[in-house]
Order: C-alpha cells, then structure tokens, then sequence
C-alpha cells in the first residue's frame, strides 16, 4: 500500500536535515559498550549488558549511514555545502570513529556471536575505516584553511574532531593485529597504524596548543559550549591507548621478519609514552572539571554536545585500565 503523501515528505525531511553529528551518539554509545567488560569487578550480566549495547549501537550506525548516504543522493548540493560550514564540517570526523567502536566490537563480542568471520568484518571494516578517517583528516583542515571562517576567540576542542579519527583507527588495528597470523598484511597494518597515530596525534596537539592559546587569551567558551573541554581528552587517551596496544602486538609480527627487538622496543616505549600521554591527560582532566564547576555555579544547560562525556572519558579510562593490566602482567 502507497504511503500518504505528508508521511512521504516526513521522510524527506529528515533525510534532508540529516547530519553528521547524529554519528557522535554511536562514538559515545560504542566506547560505554566497549568499556564495560573491561573492569575488574566485570562479570557475566556487564558482558550480556556490553554485548546488548553494542549491537543496538551497530545498528544505530547503519541506520545513520543509511540515512546520510541517501542525503548525498537525493540532495546532494546541499550535502556537499557541509565542507564550507565551519562548525558542522567537523562532525565529519566522527563517522569513522563512530565506525571504529562497530569494529571493535567485532573483535571483543562478535566472535563469540559468530565465529572467525567477526574477524574478517572488522578486517574489511577496518580498510574503510582508516580510509574514511585519513581522507577527513585531510580534506577537512584544508576547507578550514580555503575556505572557512574561524576565529581565535571562537575556537573550541571541537577543531579535533576530524584530526582524531586516525588514532581512534590505529588503536582498531592494534586491536585487529591480535586475531591475525602474523605475515606481510599484518606488518603492513601495524606500521600503517602507527602512520595514522603520527598523522592525528601530532596535529592534535598543535591543536591543544592553540586551544590553550585562546583560552588564556579570550577566557573559558560560553555555557552552551562548556563540556567541549572534555573533548581534549579523547587524542590524549586515544593516543595512549593506540600505542599500548600496538606495542603488544608489535614483538610477535615484527618476528616474521626477524625484528622480534624493534618489537620489544616498541612495546616498552609504548608503555613509557603512555604515562607521560596520561599525565597530560589527568592535567586536562583538572582543567575540564573546574571550567564545568565554574559553569554549573551559574547555568550548565543540557544539549547534545554532552555527548562530549563519553568518548573522551571512556578512551582515557580504556587506556589507564589497558596500562595497569600490562604492568600486572610483567609484575607477576
């Protein structure tokens, strides 16, 4: 039977305001999903629990990709003025991080939902992935760069939106290395992931550095924009994360070509990075509660940007968790 005409045009409509930043709901809700089994005090009901959440965020992210996917084709004049918008351009970073927790999620429950082929989805995935992210790494500054608009008083920690999504894929293929037999593809994913870690963690923090320039120069970001602080968090617990779990599977594929010690070495220094990452990120921490304190003092009014509390959070809590099981283990 023919839908009515008012409920077609309803589809449209939301076809056509569709927008990237609907994917920061599968960031936030992926990595909670991620984290939970991740605790010590982790058991059967927070796996069930993880493994529910993951597969609603899933397809949460289909029906996003659907939905975005058929704005390009249906309106794509309009989908294409994205690049000179200077905010919502930013929000394009967060489709292949968005995609990274799917990936993920594959390797830490769905192999127990549906066996080995778990691991050649988040294989394939993982090619789309850093795809995606290194070609929004890119092309994203430089519209920023040609034809944007910004200023140094309205800069906030949502500039890093785009750049982090490289790291958020080399932290996916630290993890996807665990499952595949060491050879030439997965040497070719381990140094490729460390290219992407350089590509997003460097830029990211000349980002930060800007950040603070301007906060120290134009004061704290208004109400409405007070949780995008917690946003610094997410290259800086990204980025320790991505270069622990690297540094475990570093040893055992390096040894295919006889350089079993580079491994070791990027293992230790791997660790070692990821105190000094973690201690800048426990500095920003400090800094993300007393501007949010300052803020709930007056007004802290409730918007979709509070989304901002979950990946960021949940990155640096996955990476200090991974830390102190890697020190446990050489402890024992």
């Amino acid at each position: 039977m023919q839908k009515p005409f008012y409920q077609l045009n309803q589809t449209r409509d939301v076809i056509r305001q569709f927008t990237p930043n609907w994917f920061t709901m599968t960031m936030g809700t992926g990595v909670v999903a991620l984290i939970l089994p991740e605790f010590p005090f982790a058991h059967e009901l927070l796996w069930a629990l993880g493994t529910a959440l993951w597969q609603f965020n899933a397809l949460l992210f289909c029906a996003f990709s659907v939905l975005y996917i058929l704005r390009w084709l249906i309106y794509p004049h309009e989908a294409r003025q994205i690049f000179s918008h200077s905010s919502m351009a930013l929000f394009l970073g967060a489709i292949p991080m968005g995609l990274a927790t799917v990936i993920n999620g594959f390797l830490k429950y769905g192999i127990a939902l549906y066996g080995d082929v778990a691991v050649q989805i988040a294989q394939n995935l993982w090619y789309l992935d850093a795809t995606l992210a290194v070609l929004i790494g890119i092309i994203v500054p430089f519209f920023m760069f040609s034809q944007q608009q910004h200023e140094l008083q309205t800069m906030t920690a949502m500039w890093l939106l785009p750049i982090v999504a490289c790291e958020v894929a080399a932290t996916s293929g630290g993890l996807l290395l665990a499952h595949l037999p060491a050879g030439q593809e997965a040497i070719g994913i381990l140094f490729a992931s460390y290219v992407l870690w350089g590509m997003s963690v460097l830029p990211a923090f000349g980002i930060l550095s800007i950040l603070m320039l301007r906060l120290a120069l134009h004061q704290l970001p208004s109400k409405e924009l007070a949780i995008t602080g917690w946003l610094a968090l997410g290259p800086i617990g990204t980025g320790a994360l991505a270069l622990l779990v690297l540094g475990t599977q570093a040893p055992q594929v390096l040894a295919f070509i006889q350089m079993q010690q580079l491994g070791v070495f990027f293992q230790n220094a791997g660790i070692v990075a990821s105190f000094i990452l973690l201690g800048f990120g426990i500095w920003w921490f400090a800094i993300a509660i007393l501007t949010t304190l300052k803020h709930v003092a007056t007004d802290l009014p409730f918007n979709l940007g509070w989304w901002g509390l979950t990946f960021p959070l949940g990155v640096l809590n996955l990476a200090v968790l991974n830390l102190g099981h890697q020190i446990h283990c050489r402890c024992r």
